[in-house]
């Protein structure tokens, strides 16, 4: 999965990118089933242009191509790792969930606002952050408005933990007892004297 949107503490948002862009301009794009692919294609030709107007959307409206923003070759379903930089939140890169490899960098100024960034959306599967501050983690957690978090991880997803977002973000989980449970009925039964 690649996280659609990272939103980063401005004080450190320049040195984030460039360390960003650094590892996703070195990520192998290739057939899905090769070894030494890391991003394979997308889903279909739509989906490519889905992604292509996003990315011509968004710079249009002011965001920088930081690596990546196109196709890989005419005609294909590969799709550039791509990183924005200035993007905003009202920008439709930020609400839509885009499924393919493009990450969008926002800068945020402190917890408050970063929350309430996180949620303005109409989706909610995921978040991931990161913090030393147990305090905060739950805070944060609690806060987030999505199916699953991951606190100082972003590989949390397992065949035993139930999966799913909320909002705009599917219906109902998958995976654990939560999976089964979507697939069974309630029934109440009472014995009186027999």
């Amino acid at each position: 999965m690649c996280a659609p949107r990272f939103f980063v503490h401005e004080d450190v948002y320049e040195t984030f990118v460039g360390k960003l862009v650094a590892k996703v301009a070195v990520l192998r794009v290739g057939d899905g089933f090769a070894e030494d692919s890391q991003i394979g294609p997308l889903i279909s030709n739509d989906a490519v242009v889905h992604l292509e107007k996003l990315v011509d959307d968004a710079v249009m409206a002011g965001a920088t191509i930081a690596t990546g923003g196109s196709r890989l070759v005419a005609g294909s379903n590969f799709f550039r790792p791509t990183v924005l930089m200035d993007v905003e939140p009202t920008m439709s890169v930020c609400g839509d969930e885009i499924f393919g490899p493009v990450a969008s960098v926002l800068r945020f100024k402190d917890e408050t606002q970063v929350i309430a960034l996180a949620n303005d959306t109409r989706t909610g599967l995921a978040a991931y952050f990161y913090t030393t501050d147990i305090n905060r983690a739950f805070r944060v957690m609690e806060a987030l408005e999505c199916g699953v978090v991951g606190v100082n991880d972003s590989l949390v997803f397992n065949e035993a933990a139930p999966f799913g977002g909320i909002k705009e973000s599917g219906m109902g989980r998958e995976g654990a007892h939560s999976g089964i449970e979507a697939y069974l009925e309630a029934k109440y039964v009472c014995f009186g004297n027999l």
